[in-house]
């Protein structure tokens, strides 16, 4: 088994990469999907946020109110250390779950937005950094996903800087220019890992 750890800025498209990988048969663990699985209506996930971060982070049915919660942890450093303080526990397990159940010869590769912020390289075989210009980023984010640019750049700030990531990557992607020229970075970045399993 070969195990990736794949990370990239908010902006950067990670996720893209990943659904890629995904594609050319990589067993995919996302953190951000598990990281939703376990603060869901009725987990013990969702129980220890509400109790840290009061009743405000409950949407009326009942379910976490990201833009609430959203709205507190990154304005203030200390309430986002809160709250990994109950999630990256939980990921982390679950995680572990996914990854066991892959065959032996499999490429898994954990899908770790805070990869770099946790310092968490040292887990995998290797790291591969979905890089893209700052400046690339915060026009993603304006456009595609409707945030404010101060958001973006709130956003942007409380992860690692683009220079930790790159410290850290074994492998870069490139993706500063148009979708179009992704997927054969892709490919040709799999053709990589794929020599080394």
């Amino acid at each position: 088994m070969l195990k990736i750890g794949l990370t990239g800025g908010i902006g950067a498209g990670k996720s893209e990469v990943s659904r890629l990988l995904a594609a050319h048969g990589a067993v995919i663990v996302d953190s951000d999907v598990i990281a939703r699985e376990v603060v869901a209506p009725g987990t013990p996930g969702l129980a220890a946020v509400a109790a840290e971060f009061g009743p405000g982070v409950l949407a009326a049915d009942g379910s976490l109110d990201r833009p609430a919660l959203g709205a507190v942890v990154f304005a203030d450093p200390a309430r986002l250390k809160a709250l990994n303080a109950i999630v990256h526990p939980l990921v982390r397990a679950r995680s572990a779950e996914l990854e066991s159940a892959a065959a032996p010869d499999a490429v898994v590769v954990h899908d770790v937005p805070l990869l770099a912020e946790n310092g968490l390289g040292p887990l995998y075989d290797l790291v591969v950094v979905v890089d893209a210009a700052d400046e690339v980023r915060i026009d993603r984010l304006v456009r595609l996903r409707g945030m404010t640019e101060d958001e973006a750049r709130a956003r942007m700030a409380a992860q690692a800087s683009r220079a930790d990531r790159l410290a850290i990557a074994d492998l870069v992607i490139d993706n500063s220019g148009p979708l179009a020229e992704l997927a054969p970075r892709v490919a040709e970045a799999w053709e990589r890992l794929t020599a080394r399993r």
